[in-house]
């Protein structure tokens, strides 16, 4: 359950247009550590152009994108680039699996733990005891990662030869791997069957409470978002139209009307 005494993110009025299309209107919320977020609404409703303005990749037009570092160190990130972003601890996954296709399983966490690397060039350079020592802590981390998703004994495949589930779940573990405070899920159970969906599910749940995380994701599947998430944002037109819990979400009529339709039985 969410800490309400700990805000992680907070957007205050925030918008982006292009050109003369306002794609995200006005969006305001609190993530507290800990919370498990949902946010649905239709295609084209701004949902990923939220994301990305979370993580670094569009800079919002106006209003302001508050983040809540590993130190409790206050961040106003709207000018903020992806990479800094993700040191700081936001981390993401893609609607279209972004992994790198032809390095290994264990070489595609391996590159997510760069962030915490201690060794300097002249290290590398020279592969000195410093640098084995932490080449072998990589090693280490990234097979412990894999191990907690069931997953390690694929580690030296190829990534794009793993099945599609896998992949999804090989890219939740590279963005674990950044060690984040907040992670963004951007449609994790696309493509999946319902036994995959019904795993991912009590993965999430894992997620959460394992690494103490805050998680906001993005989801078309509303036995998913209703079954996990503990509070649902719900876009249309890049404006929010409700907010709340779940049996909430289901019984509201704009709602309904807008986006759910008879999946709110």
């Amino acid at each position: 359950m969410p800490d309400k005494e700990k805000v992680v993110l907070q957007a205050t009025d925030v918008s982006i247009v292009f050109g003369g299309l306002c794609a995200v209107s006005e969006f305001s919320c609190k993530l507290y550590e800990g919370g498990l977020y949902g946010l649905i609404g239709p295609n084209g409703a701004g949902k990923t152009t939220l994301f990305n303005m979370f993580s670094g990749v569009y800079q919002p037009t106006s209003g302001q994108i508050t983040f809540w570092d590993s130190n409790d160190n206050v961040r106003v990130i709207n000018k903020m680039k992806p990479a800094s972003l993700n040191k700081l601890g936001i981390a993401r996954t893609f609607q279209n699996i972004r992994l790198f296709g032809n390095l290994s399983v264990s070489d595609n966490v391996r590159i997510a733990l760069h962030n915490s690397r201690t060794v300097q060039p002249v290290d590398v350079l020279l592969r000195t005891p410093r640098f084995r020592r932490d080449e072998k802590r990589m090693t280490e981390r990234a097979m412990q990662l894999l191990e907690l998703f069931k997953i390690e004994n694929k580690s030296e495949e190829l990534a794009k030869n793993l099945p599609y589930g896998e992949q999804r779940k090989l890219e939740i573990v590279r963005a674990l791997a950044s060690n984040p405070k907040l992670l963004l899920l951007d449609e994790p159970a696309a493509g999946m069957n319902g036994q995959e969906t019904a795993e991912l599910m009590q993965l999430i749940h894992f997620i959460r409470d394992k690494f103490k995380l805050t998680i906001l994701l993005i989801e078309h599947d509303m036995k998913l978002v209703m079954g996990i998430c503990e509070q649902i944002f719900v876009l249309n037109y890049g404006s929010v139209i409700a907010s709340g819990n779940p049996e909430e979400i289901k019984s509201n009529p704009l709602v309904v009307k807008a986006y759910l339709g008879s999946e709110a039985v």
